[in-house]
């Protein structure tokens, strides 16, 4: 029995209704234009916002959840959230482990480590969240996300939602990022996330979710969801599909 099911949730005009599932470890990614639904959806899954449907986490419904068990078992980033106040990164991170109980402090340091590594901002755990660019407070948002469902601290974390958080970061960081998303997976937590990177998705996902206008057009393996004829369609852009060294790449024409 898959992990998650999310059964026909919709929202008026933005969201017709869409059913697909996820399982353990799966890296899942919505993809279309601009105001297809990718946030819509995701913010649905989140359990945060009243749906039309249900989703269900290894069948319990999540309207079932009170807030705390719903944070311990899933973790969600939406597209933009800035905050007004002063707080240091560090003071902002230990946030994440809120929903958690006790954890030991060693435990919770190994933790930021390893996902503040990977997002390249170890060195600035001091510094004050208003002094962050854009780019770096979204690497931030991101290891907070992360860390409230690192299987390491958090033992009853599912699954992981992401809208767009690639926003802001360089190619390296982004590279970065999806190592970190794929160390996440290999623990057995899910990885939902909205991309525009379609060379991405093409590499990254499990199974993509295509969407246009609101409407769900495929869901599947990227091989099947990925058709050029399908993409230009949804897109309305010309779409090459090239092979370098084994490598699959969309390649965008006039």
């Amino acid at each position: 029995m898959p992990m998650l099911m999310i059964n026909r949730i919709a929202a008026d005009n933005r969201l017709e209704p869409l059913s697909f599932s996820v399982d353990n470890g799966e890296i899942v990614h919505f993809i279309g234009p601009n105001g297809s639904g990718k946030s819509t959806a995701i913010g649905l899954i989140s359990g945060l916002f009243s749906t039309d449907g249900n989703v269900t986490l290894e069948g319990m419904e999540l309207t079932d959840y009170d807030l705390v068990s719903l944070a311990r078992v899933r973790s969600y980033m939406s597209q933009q959230d800035k905050l007004n106040f002063a707080i240091p990164i560090y003071q902002y991170l230990l946030m994440s482990f809120t929903a958690l109980g006790e954890v030991k402090d060693v435990i919770k340091q190994a933790a930021i480590d390893e996902v503040c590594g990977y997002l390249g901002i170890a060195d600035k755990l001091s510094r004050s969240i208003q002094e962050l660019s854009g780019g770096e407070w979204q690497r931030v948002r991101l290891a907070s996300a992360c860390l409230q469902v690192w299987p390491a601290l958090n033992p009853d974390a599912k699954y992981l939602l992401l809208d767009e958080p690639a926003a802001s970061l360089d190619i390296g960081q982004e590279a970065s990022m999806y190592k970190l998303i794929r160390k996440i997976a290999s623990q057995g937590v899910a990885v939902i996330m909205a991309n525009h990177d379609l060379n991405r998705t093409l590499r990254e996902a499990d199974k993509v979710v295509l969407l246009e206008a609101g409407y769900c057009i495929a869901v599947g393996s990227a091989q099947e969801v990925m058709i050029v004829s399908q993409l230009e369609k949804v897109f309305g852009t010309g779409i090459v599909k090239v092979n370098y060294q084994g490598i699959e790449n969309l390649v965008f024409v006039d």
